[in-house]
């Protein structure tokens, strides 16, 4: 009975409602955070039905089909604050080479410090990527891209619950800067809770997504055959 795409399609749906709904009612607390629910409520249901992920990925395909007009969208609030992206795009600019090394070198840095293996490192080095950037990125450096997803995932859990602490502790408030730092550290998943914090903040996330998946895409092979091979 839970094999079939329509049911499998509805709990996803659901266990997203589900979560927007508690976090609602926590008064929109970072902690709860819906897609962070919703996994856990789908991933329940599939070990408990025993659903194949396989079939449950072919099941909710239209979901991943309205991801790319989703992110297509983010341009309308951009187009919108053009001005604004003009006037300090040069920041913007070194704030995203910055982050994005950082990123990859940090990842690097904590595998080696744990003693992962070579194929583990290469998959955590691209994981502040968006997730079908970060998988691609990792088959092509030699990394699991299994094990990429999983890492980008939590990453952007990461960045949408803890994200908003971090900058209240540093004293960020310019919403700006706020989206920008959430959406090159944490990708969608942190975009999505800083458009909750205002649509400013969440424009410049979306922009710091697309633009840390490119640089992301061409840095990351020379980090890693600087600090790896």
């Amino acid at each position: 009975m839970w094999h079939g795409p329509a049911l499998l399609l509805s709990l996803t749906l659901g266990a997203y409602a589900t979560g927007v709904v508690l976090q609602r009612l926590g008064r929109q607390h970072p902690l709860l955070n819906p897609t962070l629910i919703a996994i856990g409520i789908v991933a329940g249901a599939l070990v408990l039905f025993r659903v194949d992920y396989g079939g449950y990925f072919l099941a909710v395909q239209p979901i991943h089909v309205l991801l790319g007009p989703a992110v297509v969208a983010l341009a309308v609030p951009l187009y919108c604050r053009l001005p604004l992206l003009r006037e300090r795009a040069p920041v913007l600019a070194i704030a995203l080479i910055t982050g994005s090394m950082t990123a990859i070198a940090s990842s690097l840095a904590a595998g080696w410090w744990f003693g992962l293996s070579r194929s583990m490192l290469l998959s955590l080095a691209p994981r502040s990527a968006t997730t079908a950037v970060s998988m691609a990125i990792a088959g092509q450096i030699g990394g699991i891209p299994a094990i990429t997803a999983v890492l980008t995932v939590v990453t952007g859990i990461a960045g949408a619950l803890i994200g908003g602490y971090v900058l209240n502790a540093i004293r960020i408030e310019d919403p700006a800067a706020r989206g920008f730092a959430m959406g090159l550290a944490g990708h969608g998943i942190a975009t999505a809770r800083a458009f909750q914090e205002s649509e400013t903040a969440g424009t410049f996330s979306g922009l710091a997504m697309a633009l840390n998946a490119l640089v992301t895409a061409m840095l990351t092979p020379f980090v890693v055959r600087l600090l790896v091979h």
